[in-house]
């Protein structure tokens, strides 16, 4: 495609890394991005973008880069031709499956990848193998939401765009550093800030997100549900509850009053003042227009989904759904996190959330595949399919993921995957993952293919290519059109991103009206929308709600402790969270030398009274450990956190705080307790 004789050109896109989806420019010279212009027109980002969004072209001409497929020999990688090695990945993957069925497959979807490809890899499983064994990182992170909102409203997304903050009366964060993990939302809440809209911060920690705000709540750790409860308790005992809202619109009221009557004082569980509580949530349900953001503080727990079911309660309760600077809104950590799991890329739904035990939506998704015995049962979720590598799962496919840094217990995760007949490992960089497979196989940037991204407001946004991949390297969704052929199955005729895009919205109910030509303009389009005249769906359960009777749902929800608590071997809890300056295991914010030099090593939140009693100084290196793994780092010591509690932040393979994490599960939405663990830390003296 490139034409190294080429003025310099822009190319517009969307930024590869948070889920904000800010639109951007990449500059093209001679055939190289050589650098990034923010795109004015974006009405996400309004022509700003944050530290990662300045500095993403670079690491995509990193000499880093995987170029050509390598196969592992007599323990080594070599280099292989495309044709030997996706040979080699049909033939491992049908013998696994000729031997062991649907179960003995597993397949990992990236939230980093444009939603054609999450499309493709789900299909490609389902059609060849007839497995449900798929699943996407949005499993640790943001899984409950899409479980818990879809439970409360019928529909597993936020309710309302970004913007809409502008239009609140009061902003109530919960669980959400925006500033630091999503900063063009940040900057949505600044704005609101100066517009002299009330902004509350629910959070343990003290961050930069709650210096901005108006007022901060600190509460003990993972005690949201006791909080929240305690708060609609004060709502319905001082009648300000929206009783016609919850009249007409919603089902279940009375289970909640009965469960809330019993939280009037949970001061002893969240450390936060009664009377405190009871201001709280006369402030909220006095405002006019409320809306409530939340973000991984929330989710990442063993109570995650009835985390995000408290919030829905919490906003039904005062008839905050369904009108401009309302509803509940989670801010989406990866950049496709949302549209990966708009794609299917999920082990119970097809596309566009339809059930696969559904047996009329399975009949239809198989006439318009052309295929037959696609899987109705459940499949295995992805920190579940780790467990079960070597019995019953042979054979994985990991596409764009590191689980040896992102999923929890780091060391239960190495030795999972070595159990494995066969791994392929898809990416653009060799990571820690790499060293574990059979094949690995090299793909493209967002740089270097077209596609589409589906920011966290359900805004689908264009991806479009700049420049070629490099060497041997292919766009990931041709990988998988090569691997179809080898398969000998039909469906994957795919001769560009916008054929499967096409693919999509012909099976997909709720975006069969957005064509690539309707997302040109900067504005885009938002999901639902079924028709081609139809303008897209900014706010969800305007009229009715989106569950199957159009009522909303109301659930009595007791508070529990998370799955481990400091005790006496084990005295501190352990939260994990982001920096702005790197996005997930750093394989590609780390290869960008700004960002490496303003966060080069990773690094523990500490109260000063703790570091006072274990004689630890701020910049010390320290040694943590939990029931699962050990690991050392550099002290941070302040008032950030309270006394008890520590903050790491979750970038670093060198220090890596997955190592100590517990695999601990919710049990409706399978999360794993990534936000709390238990730890105990010690000095490292000096030999």
């Amino acid at each position: 495609m490139s034409d190294n004789t080429e003025m310099m050109r822009y190319v517009p896109t969307t930024c590869p890394y948070c889920g904000v989806g800010c639109g951007l420019n990449l500059v093209v010279n001679n055939g190289k991005v050589v650098g990034v212009e923010p795109f004015k027109r974006s009405p996400v980002n309004e022509g700003k973008l944050c530290p990662k969004g300045m500095t993403c072209w670079e690491f995509v001409h990193s000499p880093d880069r995987l170029t050509s497929p390598l196969i592992k020999k007599d323990g080594k990688f070599v280099e292989a031709s495309w044709d030997e090695a996706l040979d080699l990945v049909a033939s491992k993957f049908t013998e696994a499956y000729e031997k062991g069925g649907p179960k003995a497959l597993g397949f990992h979807v990236s939230c980093r990848t444009p939603n054609e490809e999450c499309y493709a890899l789900q299909k490609l499983a389902r059609v060849a193998f007839k497995t449900n064994n798929i699943d996407n990182c949005a499993r640790i992170c943001h899984g409950p939401s899409v479980a818990g909102l879809s439970l409360s409203f019928g529909s597993g997304a936020a309710t309302n765009p970004f913007e809409d903050v502008l239009n609140s009366d009061l902003i109530l964060m919960v669980g959400s550093n925006a500033v630091e993990a999503h900063p063009l939302a940040g900057r949505r809440i600044a704005q609101a800030k100066l517009k002299g809209i009330p902004i509350i911060v629910a959070d343990p920690r003290f961050t930069p997100t709650a210096r901005l705000a108006d007022e901060w709540l600190q509460y003990n750790p993972s005690t949201h549900i006791a909080l929240i409860n305690s708060m609609m308790y004060w709502i319905i005992k001082e009648g300000k509850h929206d009783k016609e809202f919850i009249e007409k619109r919603t089902k279940g009221f009375e289970d909640l009053k009965k469960t809330v009557e019993q939280y009037a004082d949970v001061e002893s569980v969240t450390g936060v003042p009664t009377e405190r509580v009871r201001e709280l949530a006369l402030k909220y349900a006095a405002a006019k227009n409320a809306v409530i953001i939340y973000c991984l503080g929330i989710t990442e727990l063993t109570t995650g989904t009835d985390n995000v079911r408290s919030l829905g309660n919490l906003s039904m309760l005062c008839g905050n759904i369904g009108r401009p600077g309302v509803g509940v809104n989670p801010l989406r950590g990866q950049n496709n996190v949302q549209g990966a799991c708009d794609m299917g890329a999920y082990p119970n739904v097809f596309s566009g959330y339809q059930k696969c035990e559904d047996e009329a939506t399975r009949k239809k998704m198989e006439e318009l595949w052309g295929v037959t015995g696609l899987a109705s049962e459940y499949g295995v979720t992805l920190t579940e399919q780790i467990t079960q590598c070597g019995d019953p799962i042979k054979a994985m496919y990991m596409f764009a993921l590191n689980p040896v840094v992102s999923y929890p217990d780091s060391n239960h995760v190495m030795r999972s995957l070595e159990k494995l007949d066969f791994l392929v490992v898809q990416d653009i960089f060799w990571t820690e993952t790499c060293e574990f497979a059979d094949v690995v196989l090299p793909g493209a940037s967002f740089a270097e293919k077209d596609g589409t991204f589906t920011s966290g407001e359900r805004r689908i946004n264009r991806v479009r290519k700049a420049v070629d991949p490099p060497g041997n390297a292919k766009a990931d969704w041709e990988i998988f059109v090569m691997l179809a052929e080898k398969l000998g199955i039909h469906g994957f005729d795919f001769k560009s991103a916008e054929d499967i895009w096409n693919d999509v919205r012909r099976v997909t109910p709720s975006m069969a009206g957005i064509s690539y030509a309707r997302m040109e303009k900067p504005e885009s389009v938002h999901w639902p929308c079924p028709a081609d005249d139809h303008p897209g769906t900014p706010i969800l359960h305007r009229e009715k709600f989106s569950s199957a009777d159009g009522l909303g749902a109301f659930f009595g929800i007791e508070y529990r402790e998370p799955a481990e608590v400091a005790d006496a071997e084990y005295p501190f809890t352990l939260m994990t969270g982001r920096i702005i300056f790197h996005y997930h295991t750093r394989t590609q914010t780390d290869r960008c030398a700004a960002l490496h030099y303003d966060a080069p090593e990773g690094y523990i939140q500490m109260n000063v009274e703790d570091a006072k009693r274990l004689n630890i100084k701020d910049g010390e290196k320290i040694h943590i450990r939990s029931r699962r793994g050990e690991t050392d780092t550099i002290a941070h010591v302040g008032t950030d956190v309270a006394p008890g509690v520590l903050y790491m932040s979750m970038h670093y393979g060198n220090a890596p705080a997955n190592k100590l994490t517990n695999t601990a599960l919710d049990p409706l939405s399978k999360m794993p307790e990534l936000k709390h663990c238990a730890v105990a830390i010690e000095k490292i003296e000096e030999a």
